[in-house]
């Protein structure tokens, strides 16, 4: 399995119900509509910025985390061909800028290692 890892910010003065709104409802389908057939999974995980009264104010540094998951290189290298390609790139930076800052978009090609953990157990008071 390989995954690509995207780091977003969204577009400063929005809001982050707008964002998540507008990603999860209409680029979301973009990204589907060129991933389809070629990834195995397409996440996207918001970052929760702490409460004001756990912590001082927090900047986070990028607003979502989005991961595509691709069975092997092949697949992922079929779907970047595709995904890069003038027809696909006009619809999908369009749709970029109404939603992300462009200038902070960070992608990585990831290699996972995995810690297995035993089962929880129950909870103690100390």
């Amino acid at each position: 399995m390989i995954k690509l890892v995207t780091l977003l910010s969204k577009k400063p003065g929005m809001s982050r119900e707008a964002f998540i709104a507008h990603y999860e409802t209409h680029h979301r389908l973009i990204g589907e509509k060129y991933l389809k057939g070629y990834a195995a999974k397409y996440q996207r995980r918001f970052l929760v910025a702490p409460e004001p009264e756990e912590s001082a104010s927090v900047d986070l540094p990028f607003d979502v985390l989005m991961e595509i998951w691709f069975p092997d290189q092949a697949r992922m290298e079929a779907a970047m061909a595709i995904i890069t390609s003038d027809a696909a790139q006009e619809e999908i930076v369009a749709d970029e800028e109404r939603l992300f800052d462009r200038a902070l978009i960070r992608s990585y090609v990831v290699e996972e290692h995995e810690s297995e953990m035993p089962e929880p157990g129950p909870l103690s008071s100390a």
